[in-house]
């Protein structure tokens, strides 16, 4: 379940108030908040909205939230943290499996650190490194219990979104 909607390719990871999230966003042109905010700005909605296709990081913890742009990254590489993700999470539930920790390593950005709570759950520790602007620090943001079903299936349709 998505904490925030972004309207684009979405995976969130963790609980409604301790997330990571990969997004792509895209903002519809048609919608009377960015009808208003182009206006605001003084181009057309078309050019206020963009095209839809870079990637960011969100976080939420502690009830504080940031994020940073990820310039250039391709569809591909979500695609492969979700998918690499995705393998570690089946395995765990694979039959006559033992949860087990592992991380998933989603290059300089975002690596994640899994640990089993129960035999049906994972917590999670994501370390999430923005691109280096001077001013942005390291985060680390610790989850609840995440139900290992239920993130499958939000893995599932987020590779499902981007392989259409």
């Amino acid at each position: 379940m998505s904490p925030v909607p972004v309207g684009g390719p979405a995976l969130f990871i963790g609980t409604d108030t301790a997330y990571v999230a990969l997004v792509r966003p895209e903002l519809d042109p048609a919608e009377p908040d960015v009808r208003h905010a182009a206006e605001q700005a003084g181009v057309t909605p078309e050019e206020f909205a963009g095209p839809g296709d870079v990637w960011a990081v969100m976080v939420e913890a502690e009830g504080g939230g940031d994020g940073f742009e990820l310039p250039g990254v391709r569809d591909s590489e979500p695609a492969d943290f979700a998918g690499r993700l995705r393998a570690e999470l089946a395995a765990a539930g694979a039959p006559g499996s033992t949860p087990a920790p592992f991380t998933v390593d989603g290059g300089a950005v975002l690596r994640l650190e899994a640990t089993p709570v129960g035999p049906a759950a994972y917590a999670f520790t994501a370390h999430v490194t923005p691109p280096d602007d001077g001013t942005s620090s390291a985060l680390t943001v610790e989850t609840g219990p995440v139900d290992t079903a239920g993130l499958l299936a939000d893995l599932d349709a987020f590779l499902g979104s981007l392989a259409s």
